[in-house]
């Protein structure tokens, strides 16, 4: 746990939090900034700062803990989708360094859903699609 982290303190009980869900590696709170009726983080209870620092055990309890979460979602807030949605790095729009997956349900009723993704789907290169696919495989 950090000292100096948001999260770490909402865990802690020392930030006060709308309490969504909690066991024994995961803790989910309502987003205060919410691009979406019930849109809610979920955190590894231990301190990591993003994607590539998580310990594999803890993103699996976490996705875990998203999915189960999204699907009460669905069932309660009657969203029409969900949107799991993890940022790693101050170039991917993360702002608070501890790892979060955000579940934010998805609405048709616009009067319920402002995100607005900056991304719209367009044809790549194919050329170039194969040779980082190749590059990324042989590292692997």
């Amino acid at each position: 746990m950090s000292d100096q982290c948001l999260f770490c303190g909402i865990v802690a009980g020392d930030v006060p939090n709308v309490r969504v869900a909690e066991d024994d590696d995961t803790y989910a709170f309502m987003d205060i900034n919410p691009a979406a009726d019930g849109h809610l983080l979920v955190v590894p209870k231990r301190h990591s700062t993003d994607l590539l620092d998580i310990s594999p055990s803890d993103l699996a309890a976490v996705t875990v803990a998203a999915q189960r979460i999204a699907k009460v979602a669905v069932a309660e807030l009657g969203a029409d989708g969900v949107n799991l949605l993890n940022c790693c790095g101050a170039e991917a729009w993360q702002t608070v360094f501890h790892f979060h997956l955000h579940v934010v349900p998805r609405y048709a009723d616009k009067t319920k859903d402002k995100l607005l993704l900056p991304w719209v789907p367009t044809p790549g290169d194919e050329g170039t699609i194969t040779a980082l696919g190749e590059r990324l495989s042989a590292a692997l």
